[in-house]
């Protein structure tokens, strides 16, 4: 009797650490399974229709501080191996990840199946070792998903940091907590200038007034990518590689994009009139090339702004936006220390004190956006991000690089993940900025 009651208490325990494990590792409360006597494969049954529905997230790590067993060590070396196979660059590559550099995607498989007990698969076709794999793609231990997994975690972060892109260098940073639209935020008005009081005399109370800002709102962008039957077979690791980085690098060029088409298209914005407009009194009447004069009536315009209540801003330029043609231009033009008169004589250039104020950015996009060389591109300058706003890029709660996680697609042969971010781009004050209209720039080839 006591044998029979120990083997229960001894299923018990079993039954419990295994929903634990498995509600641990997909981030589901355990609680309830384990409170309601529910099996373990029930369990997995019930975690598996919620990430269906929901989907898996991929977790983060640094969450928590844990200690790696033999187990987490080859996972590790596994996934830098994949990566450094791939030609992506693994700064502190985990220890034993060159000695599996050479493995293929099936001999990763039967590396981890064999860790995991099973024998006999070097026999056994790439087709029927992807079925075994695929069977394991939500199951919480075992190693071959979650090795993929922690690669393309890798793969997408490097992939995000290294994308040359500028927008991030002519926007302001936000966040939002959530996907309504953001309207109530104000900006506050002017206080009065102080007034003498005479003797004997009282102060004279102050009343000032407030602004609405232009409202924000994040919308979702993502894409979805497979590791088909095909691509493990044929032993394709960029899949879970490269596909992933250029992803992770899409997301930020997309929004680089999106904040260029706003300069260059010119729409509308929260006040019903284009971004560069007369109205606006930001745009210049006609277009120019790189000279010393339309540079001056550039810098006045955007100084001579006033905010919405009338008064001065105070702005100080603070960078050139330009599309490709046009850098060698500007840096002639602010730092050479003399410039050449009508009278062949040299005269202190006056934009030379700007040299080391003055950012310049050069971005191919607007020469695409444009139509290339052979059209007229316009070029812009900002004032400094301290004394006016121009474009916002939000973030949900700041999180600018790409969330992912894992998928099942029914009737999907291959493993499936979700890569998407959050994001919102925002005008927020016309006053920010001045459009020189440009002028056709011709390709340095013809």
């Amino acid at each position: 009797m006591n044998a029979v009651r120990e083997a229960e208490r001894s299923a018990e325990r079993s039954r419990i650490r295994e929903i634990e494990a498995i509600c641990t590792y997909f981030g589901v409360e355990a609680r309830e399974y384990i409170d309601n006597g529910t099996s373990v494969d029930a369990t997995r049954k019930a975690v598996m229709e919620k990430l269906m529905k929901d989907g898996a997230p991929i977790r983060q790590s640094g969450t928590a501080e844990v200690t790696m067993d033999g187990a987490d060590k080859f996972r590790e070396a596994a996934s830098d191996a994949l990566l450094m196979r791939a030609g992506i660059t693994v700064e502190h590559p985990a220890d034993g990840a060159r000695e599996l550099q050479g493995l293929s995607l099936r001999d990763l498989y039967i590396e981890c199946a064999a860790s995991e007990g099973q024998s006999g698969l070097t026999r056994r076709n790439s087709d029927e070792l992807f079925t075994m794999a695929q069977r394991q793609f939500f199951n919480p231990t075992a190693a071959f998903p979650a090795i993929l997994d922690n690669a393309i975690n890798k793969a997408y972060v490097e992939g995000h940091k290294q994308v040359a892109v500028t927008f991030d260098r002519i926007t302001k940073k936000g966040t939002l907590k959530d996907f309504k639209i953001a309207d109530n935020k104000y900006l506050a008005g002017p206080v009065g200038e102080f007034l003498e009081v005479p003797e004997g005399s009282e102060l004279k109370h102050d009343v000032w007034g407030d602004e609405k800002l232009p409202t924000r709102q994040l919308k979702t962008y993502g894409r979805q990518f497979t590791l088909t039957r095909q691509a493990f077979i044929n032993d394709d690791i960029d899949i879970v590689t490269r596909i992933p980085a250029k992803y992770a690098a899409s997301a930020r060029k997309t929004i680089n994009k999106q904040v260029y088409s706003i300069l260059v298209n010119n729409p509308a914005i929260y006040d019903g009139v284009a971004l560069f407009h007369a109205n606006h009194k930001n745009v210049l009447a006609t277009g120019t090339g790189v000279t010393q004069a339309a540079m001056q009536a550039m810098i006045m315009a955007l100084q001579t702004q006033n905010d919405q209540f009338g008064e001065a801003i105070i702005v100080r330029p603070a960078k050139l936006v330009v599309p490709v043609g046009l850098a060698f231009d500007f840096y002639t033009l602010f730092n050479s220390p003399t410039i050449n008169t009508s009278g062949n004589t040299q005269a202190v250039n006056p934009l030379y004190r700007y040299a080391n104020q003055i950012e310049i950015v050069e971005e191919p996009t607007i020469n695409v956006l444009c139509g290339g060389f052979g059209n007229t591109m316009p070029w812009f300058l900002l004032g400094a991000s301290e004394d006016t706003d121009f474009i916002e890029v939000d973030y949900l709660n700041g999180q600018e690089i790409p969330t992912i996680r894992r998928m099942e697609v029914a009737g999907q042969l291959g493993f499936v993940w979700d890569i998407y971010l959050d994001w919102g781009i925002s005008v927020m004050d016309f006053r920010g900025a001045i459009k020189n209209p440009g002028v056709q720039i011709d390709s340095p080839l013809s």
